[in-house]
């Protein structure tokens, strides 16, 4: 079994998540006591909420290279950022190691073209919506990708970084991201990716008739599958 490096801590409430996911897979795929061989290296988030607010993505760029540094130095085999908006810097981080990163939007692509879908909504930070670093990644490999209107983005990014990384969850947010979800469905989309690793903790596929895609979910489950086989991590 390979191990495990994950960047954390951003935050804290979903990378407790991607802890869950990845022990409990490692579990249902080897039995009885067996867990996840993994190191994680957590930030202080506030120091990179308040970066990524005054758009200093390169001193975000470094803090993260440096706890990637300390996980190659730790003994891990690949990398996993436990987060979507901090793939903005995820060239800087892979430049400052040797190690392979395991990017959320090429785990969560391949899982949408598995399905089908060509056409897909997404939600997350006002980063990962606006930004092209994110969208460009599915668009390049053939998936369209729809964002909610300038009051529904911003909307969703208020409770992720009010509510959701305070770990309060809310009836009426979920109700409101429901109705986003609705609104892009109706747009054309075929799902919603969740790409904020903390949405999942306000909505969930028993939710809506709509077919969610929970980034947290499947980066973990790539996590697991790469750990457990013989190949190297790309």
């Amino acid at each position: 079994m390979k191990t495990i490096g994950l960047i954390g801590g951003m935050s804290w409430e979903s990378s407790q998540t991607y802890y869950r996911l990845i022990n409990q897979g490692v579990r249902d795929a080897l039995g009885g006591l067996h867990s996840a061989r993994l190191v994680m290296y957590s930030v202080d988030f506030a120091e990179i909420e308040t970066l990524q607010h005054q758009g200093d993505w390169e001193a975000t760029a470094t803090i993260l290279a440096k706890a990637a540094g300390a996980l190659e130095a730790a003994g891990a085999d690949f990398m996993v950022l436990c987060t979507n908006t901090m793939h903005k810097v995820a060239e800087q981080i892979e430049q400052a190691v040797s190690i392979p990163l395991l990017h959320i939007a090429d785990a969560t692509a391949s899982v949408l073209r598995s399905a089908g879908v060509t056409s897909v909504g997404l939600l997350g930070t006002r980063f990962t919506m606006e930004q092209a670093f994110y969208r460009d990644r599915l668009e390049q490999q053939g998936i369209r990708v729809l964002i909610p209107d300038e009051s529904q983005r911003e909307r969703v990014h208020g409770v992720i970084y009010d509510e959701l990384c305070l770990g309060q969850i809310r009836d009426d947010s979920r109700q409101v991201y429901l109705d986003i979800v609705a609104s892009l469905a109706e747009r054309g989309a075929q799902g919603v990716i969740l790409g904020c690793t903390e949405i999942g903790l306000l909505i969930q596929a028993t939710d809506t008739e709509i077919a969610l895609y929970d980034t947290t979910r499947i980066h973990a489950e790539q996590a697991v599958r790469v750990a457990l086989t013989d190949k190297p991590a790309d």
